[in-house]
């Protein structure tokens, strides 16, 4: 499979089961940066391109990852290693299970911690197992996922994350009995005909007013909206 070449960088994607696709690239593009984070942690990398983006987006001293499938770990660390910001971005070959009890008995803590999660339940399961631990919820559940960041966010700390919008509900649920509150929702769809399929939500330990948004990402095939353009201009090379 040929890199896919963003405007500052490149990913490698031929060792990963799953490939790049919209949803990493509206988390990595839409997350707030606002409270000028210095320590970032990506849970789940992949191949690594939300930390890329990150990188690019901020002056951040520490970007670290965690990602438990073995050929996607490689694909991480293969993508920094030949990016520009290679001595900022490390990961770790890890569930983050166990890597969340591992930094927060060093206590270790991140100003702003993203997850693009493996969010499908038992019933579509796949044969191909690396590609079920990248995509099912069976790998890390809501619950492992939140409790982990509630240890490891600072206090003043932003947590991003993207998710199928049927599922919203319950994890803000599930984040509010963890102390953890919905600041900003966006709720995107492929073009005005069709329904929210996703949710974008950024959560921290202040409990605030919430700012609702709206994404449509596409007018027609092909054919993007304005607004998806402005967010991702900076990413793609054609935007």
């Amino acid at each position: 499979m040929k890199p896919f070449k963003f405007k500052e960088f490149t990913i490698h994607q031929d060792k990963t089961a799953m490939k790049i696709g919209t949803d990493a690239v509206l988390l990595g593009a839409w997350c707030s940066l606002n409270n000028y984070p210095d320590t970032i942690l990506d849970i789940g990398s992949g191949t690594g391109i939300i930390s890329l983006m990150l990188a690019q987006r901020s002056n951040a001293s520490t970007i670290d990852a965690v990602e438990i499938e073995a050929n996607a770990y490689e694909q991480t660390v293969e993508n920094f290693e030949q990016s520009d910001w290679g001595d900022r971005l490390f990961c770790y070959n890890a569930p983050f299970t166990e890597f969340a009890i591992e930094m927060t008995e060093e206590e270790e803590q991140y100003d702003l911690i993203i997850s693009n999660p493996p969010f499908y339940n038992d019933e579509f399961e796949t044969t191909d197992l690396a590609r079920n631990k990248a995509r099912f919820t069976t790998s890390l559940s809501f619950k492992e996922l939140i409790e982990g960041v509630r240890n490891l966010l600072s206090k003043d700390g932003l947590f991003s994350v993207i998710i199928p919008s049927k599922e919203e509900k319950e994890f803000i649920k599930i984040a509010k009995s963890n102390n953890l509150f919905p600041n900003k929702i966006c709720h995107v769809k492929g073009n005005e005909n069709t329904e929210f399929k996703r949710s974008l939500l950024e959560f921290s330990f202040i409990e605030s007013d919430i700012i609702q948004e709206e994404l449509v990402i596409e007018k027609e095939r092909h054919q993007y909206t304005d607004a998806y353009i402005n967010l991702t201009k900076d990413f793609y090379l054609k935007m």
